[in-house]
């Protein structure tokens, strides 16, 4: 197992820096080459980009544990942490595609945006919301907070996807279609870790009275 992540993490962590060389490529193609890749609106579309790889990123982080339970390969669990922090990567970008390409670090145009747009405001939300979960994502801060109140707070992470899918809806004018994708993907994940802890917490109070019977049943016989 531990040869398998040796092999397996670094080809992870080359294949999630894929989509940030693939722009980098074809920002310079459009500018050494004159092509067209990022089409006419090369900000726009790399602000477009950044962002959809933030969604996909925290998309595949949520889907490691139903796919390692479904499948019972518990090793899966060890690339969350990774592609959790590649997320948080991503939408870092994404805010400084956004500040100092598109406002070319104008405080005060990010200020007036951020106070009257809201897919800007739930944007900024988004990334404040991710940054405990990135600074509590090391295994020190899990014997700190303990594993109860470090689950807790990373529950964050549906508020955050759910934020990230309204921050699409709201930004884009015609094509609904990607971020209602993403939506559903999340709404289904989110459904099925609901429905996984109904189903612990059913079978706990079921062993749970399985034993009081038992114990008194043992009164009972003595």
């Amino acid at each position: 197992m531990k040869r398998s992540r040796l092999i397996f993490k670094p080809t992870v962590f080359v294949a999630s820096l894929i989509p940030l060389v693939w722009l980098g490529f074809a920002l310079w193609s459009d500018t050494v080459n004159n092509t067209r890749i990022m089409t006419t609106d090369p900000v726009q579309m790399l602000n477009r980009e950044l962002g959809d790889w933030v969604l996909i990123f925290i998309i595949i982080t949520l889907t490691i544990r139903p796919v390692s339970q479904i499948l019972k390969q518990s090793e899966f669990i060890a690339y969350r942490r990774m592609l959790g922090l590649f997320a948080f990567f991503y939408a870092l970008l994404h805010l400084c595609s956004y500040v100092g390409i598109d406002l070319q670090f104008d405080w005060h145009e990010l200020i007036k945006d951020v106070t009257k747009r809201n897919f800007i405001t739930v944007g900024i939300i988004a990334i404040i919301l991710m940054t405990p979960l990135v600074i509590t994502s090391n295994k020190i801060m899990v014997k700190r907070l303990g594993s109860q109140r470090w689950r807790k707070l990373h529950y964050l992470i549906y508020p955050i996807a759910i934020l990230g899918v309204f921050h699409f809806y709201m930004m884009v004018r015609a094509d609904y279609t990607r971020p209602s994708i993403y939506g559903a993907i999340i709404l289904i994940l989110l459904l099925y870790r609901l429905w996984n802890k109904f189903l612990k917490r059913k079978t706990r109070k079921a062993n749970t009275s399985d034993e009081a019977i038992l114990l008194f049943s043992g009164k009972t016989e003595s």
